[in-house]
């Protein structure tokens, strides 16, 4: 392999070390309770945390980054299936940790990357802790200083492909903002801070430890040109913070962590050749974890099967037949197909409603008599449409529901995966209270279907207050969503038996949001691919 000079390569636990002595990473964990120092650091200067996971785009010299959106968590039965590639980035102050991270995601050159900073998780300071803030003389850099019970729990669960809220700390209040981020797993997360080593739960769920070395004078520059630059500080001020807690910190609790590191990387960003390093192990535990979405498997599962009683199928009476026979010709005009499909969709949110929870409400009528009856039994009714067909059903949805809640969800498929993959989520507050109708209007696979379902899990919204709501869907698809997640109700106005290779609908509707909206479908489109949302 290549190395740089005075820097020998060896293979340490599957990943590569650079190291000064070509000594490997030592096994193990590093006690977190450390014992405290007498000196104390001065408050920082900046006004919040800067969670690196925002903006959810990161543009790129080469391409742009999402770093919102998810790939599958999940297999063809809706259950967990891999989890994301941990990095954990630590050094001093200012050694060049957000650097060395951007240049990895630059090369890395997935679609799906989350980068967190460990200053979003400060603890709150009591009020004698104010005070000490205030004279200059609270500790910002000792172990204790971090809520590392907050830190675990979330990187946790974004390893776990779940949704999770990041805290927005102030250093103005020292104290967290009301409003937190909201932020999603992803292929590869990317966690750095100065005591991303410090603390034995966090270092579990850290796949790979990566420890930036920069010569303590190259750093101290680089505090003097960001803090009388960007925080308005004076010099002696910033040499005097240094010396008296910086230095003294990264010599107690930081640089003893090195030996923890399974990379640790000289020079910062610009050591290209520990970062191609670090690339190609990544890459190759992203391909061990791949999840390939099993078309396959999803058509063959449930063959011959019946139908779930999950299922609820709109009634093939004369009226919608005929509205089918008209929606479903291909020479019928977009007018004509605009204005029955609206009619089916407005019986089948109707219907939809007949299965949320009631309870008896006994009314007085003009005449002065009582009469016994129905009442929405729950607390709101939000809809979710899956863009862009599925919006084209939120107009019947607000027909028959007053101050009705709309969110929505954009899902599209990967052409070299066949993977369903989230590009864009906007759901209500406090959805996790809700019960949501889910709409769509084709389900021929269901991997849309079930992904959305399993971003509202995400929220909190329960199982059994999901009904999943669809002008068409193929038997394929209506196995899927009920053998994955059976207390999801299913209601349609039909079913269709046949998938074809391609995955289309048989007999089948064509592409509903071209129909719709008067667009031209590609040759290969799928009646599960979903197409942005038409301005």
């Amino acid at each position: 392999m290549n190395t740089l000079p005075a820097y020998s390569g060896a293979r340490i636990s599957g990943c590569w070390a650079l190291r000064a002595d070509g000594s490997g990473g030592g096994e193990g964990s590093l006690d977190r309770l450390l014992p405290s120092v007498s000196t104390s650091l001065s408050p920082r200067k900046r006004t919040t945390s800067q969670c690196k996971s925002e903006p959810p785009l990161l543009r790129t010299s080469k391409r742009t980054i999402y770093t919102a959106g998810r790939p599958p968590w999940y297999n063809e039965h809706g259950t967990q299936s891999k989890e994301a590639f941990v990095i954990g980035l630590c050094g001093g102050s200012a050694s060049g940790k957000t650097t060395v991270a951007r240049k990895i995601i630059e090369a890395l050159d997935v679609p799906w990357v989350v980068l967190l900073s460990m200053d979003s998780f400060y603890k709150v300071l009591t009020a004698e802790q104010q005070l000490l803030a205030a004279n200059n003389d609270y500790n910002f850099d000792h172990p204790d200083a971090f809520d590392f019970s907050l830190l675990v729990h979330t990187l946790r669960k974004l390893k776990q492909g779940k949704s999770v809220k990041i805290p927005v700390y102030d250093f103005t209040t020292h104290g967290r903002q009301k409003v937190w981020k909201t932020v999603y797993g992803a292929s590869v997360i990317i966690f750095e801070g100065i005591m991303s080593f410090a603390d034995k739960e966090l270092l579990k769920l850290l796949d790979m430890k990566i420890f930036v070395d920069t010569d303590s004078d190259i750093r101290l520059v680089r505090r003097l040109r960001r803090d009388i630059t960007e925080r308005g500080r004076d010099i002696d001020g910033v040499i005097k913070q240094y010396n008296k807690f910086v230095k003294p910190a990264f010599e107690q609790y930081i640089e003893p962590t090195m030996r923890l590191a399974d990379i640790v990387v000289p020079r910062g960003g610009g050591n290209m050749v520990a970062i191609d390093l670090i690339v190609q192990h990544v890459h190759s535990q992203l391909e061990e974890r791949k999840l390939r979405w099993d078309m396959a498997a999803l058509a063959s599962a449930h063959q011959a099967q019946p139908l779930p009683q999950t299922l609820s199928v709109l009634e093939s009476t004369p009226q919608v037949r005929g509205m089918h026979t008209i929606i479903r010709n291909k020479e019928t005009s977009r007018d004509e197909f605009i204005f029955y499909s609206k009619r089916l969709m407005r019986l089948l949110i109707e219907r939809a409603l007949s299965f949320l929870p009631s309870q008896v409400h006994i009314v007085q009528t003009p005449q002065g008599e009582d009469y016994e009856g129905r009442t929405f039994h729950g607390k709101r009714i939000t809809g979710v449409s899956i863009l862009r067909a599925g919006e084209t059903m939120e107009p019947a949805l607000r027909a028959v529901c007053k101050d009705v809640r709309i969110g929505k969800i954009l899902i599209q498929t990967n052409q070299d995966t066949g993977e369903p993959e989230l590009h864009y989520l906007r759901l209500p507050k406090d959805i996790s209270e809700d019960h949501v109708i889910l709409m769509d209007c084709t389900v021929s696979t269901g991997a849309a279907a079930m992904m959305a379902i399993r971003v509202l899990l995400d929220h909190d919204v329960r199982e059994d207050k999901i009904l999943l709501v669809s002008l068409l869907m193929a038997e394929m698809g209506v196995h899927s969503v009920a053998y994955a997640f059976p207390q999801v109700k299913i209601i349609t106005t039909a079913v269709d038996k046949k998938v074809n290779d391609l995955f289309h609908i048989i007999p089948g509707i064509g592409n509903f949001g071209d129909r719709y909206f008067g667009t031209d479908a590609p040759p290969d489109w799928s009646d599960d691919d979903m197409d942005e949302p038409s301005c």
